[in-house]
């Protein structure tokens, strides 16, 4: 048997050995290895656990690669009772296979539906809630004002006012984009912005669910907009990771990045701050579309095989409360879900609550939206894209053939 730390009622295990339930305890299975984490997850369950007092946590804590291979198999062998996993179509395959409980009165006696707003459409199939979010982060723009300054730019409102400001930034010396795709995953938080602006919400979801031709007419706007501005963008994209390319804003050689929130602290360390780094809405492309954000996001969920589901649906309400979701989040460094929650004193976080606060839908991120065979191909597609944006023909019918294999 593996050895468990305990710390009062918590098992903190590198591993699981069984989910059996004794009276009165709930088990939770989940994937907070890292430091901060771990502790906000420590927090939580003892606050959980002093609020009440006949229900013991047992908590088994995963690395994260341990537990993406785990969970298909201890969902369907021997259930915890509580569950982590993300929002989206990542959830969508234990929802369809009959693993995940429907929760959906845990959000109507709580009142979820209202201050877990904004991430109500990604943790919902067919019309049902099928898990509780506690923790995301926003994508966005951030952008160096002192390149602003230098190029005459005024921050733009639409796609035409940023590709107009891309012609300025250029004729000053500066890449009116940054990104480094050397890793794939950046190029993709671009696509997922552009299409969610080009095409909306829905249109996105259906897409990296594979009810979208890759070929489609629809598809091919979204990359004709993505055309205009990568003469603009950083050229050698693919030679750099997101660190080196965070460097060309840092030192005012590009003026925007497309990145999550996560990044702040490299640019700071850089030696920007709060006076010179800027964060603004990805801008409006396709008038009237409602807005919708990328913001990966963690939940947790109820395996159809708990044991103990009355204390899971207690310890669920608690974790979508404004108070818990304060507390985890300041500990977490993120944003808290609950719209009636405080972010921590920090203004990119305020402003990141405020967007994903007020946000039609979310978005997970392309590598959570869509499968993995899916999700590789696509990113290196549009890294091809970004590099040789003449192949776009050729390009989506390679997707195309893809898809018609990755979601069968």
């Amino acid at each position: 048997m593996k050895f468990c730390e305990r710390l009062g009622g918590i098992a903190l295990c590198a591993c699981l050995v069984s989910s059996t339930a004794l009276a009165g305890e709930l088990v939770l299975n989940s994937d907070q290895s890292d430091p901060a984490p771990k502790k906000a997850m420590e927090e939580l369950i003892a606050d959980f656990e002093a609020a009440n007092p006949d229900i013991k946590v047992k908590w088994n804590n995963f690395d994260h690669e341990g537990y993406k291979s785990a969970i298909r198999n201890f969902l369907s062998a021997d259930a915890p009772d509580v569950a982590a996993w993300y929002a989206g179509n990542r959830m969508d395959p234990f929802v369809k296979a009959g693993l995940f409980e429907d929760i959906t009165d845990v959000w109507d006696e709580n009142g979820l539906n209202e201050q877990l707003h904004s991430a109500a459409a990604s943790m919902t199939i067919d019309g049902k809630k099928w898990g509780v979010p506690y923790t995301y982060y926003q994508w966005g723009i951030y952008y160096n004002k002192d390149a602003y300054k230098k190029a005459g730019v005024e921050v733009p409102k639409t796609w035409d006012e940023f590709i107009a400001a891309c012609g300025k930034f250029e004729a000053a010396g500066i890449d009116c984009l940054t990104t480094g795709t050397k890793y794939l995953w950046p190029g993709a938080g671009i696509f997922d912005y552009i299409n969610l602006r080009t095409n909306g919400y829905e249109f996105h979801m259906d897409l990296t669910a594979g009810k979208v031709a890759w070929t489609d007419d629809r598809v091919k706007a979204t990359f004709d907009n993505w055309a205009k501005i990568v003469p603009y963008t950083t050229k050698n994209h693919a030679a750099l990771d997101w660190q080196e390319a965070a460097t060309l804003l840092v030192q005012g050689k590009a003026a925007n990045y497309v990145m999550g929130n996560f990044a702040v602290a490299t640019f700071k360390q850089g030696g920007m701050t709060n006076d010179n780094l800027g964060f603004m809405l990805f801008p409006e492309i396709t008038p009237g579309i409602p807005r919708a954000e990328e913001a990966p996001t963690d939940t947790f969920h109820i395996p159809s095989g708990a044991k103990n589901k009355a204390d899971a649906k207690k310890f669920l309400a608690y974790l979508a409360s404004a108070d818990a979701q304060t507390k985890m989040n300041i500990t977490l460094g993120q944003l808290p879900v609950n719209n009636q929650s405080h972010a921590d004193d920090d203004p990119f976080l305020k402003s990141g609550f405020e967007a994903l606060s007020n946000a039609y839908a979310l978005a997970q991120f392309f590598d959570r939206d869509a499968p993995a065979d899916m999700a590789k191909a696509g990113m290196e597609a549009f890294q091809e894209f970004m590099t040789k944006p003449e192949r776009l023909d050729k390009i989506l019918e390679r997707l195309e053939k893809i898809r018609g294999k990755a979601y069968k």
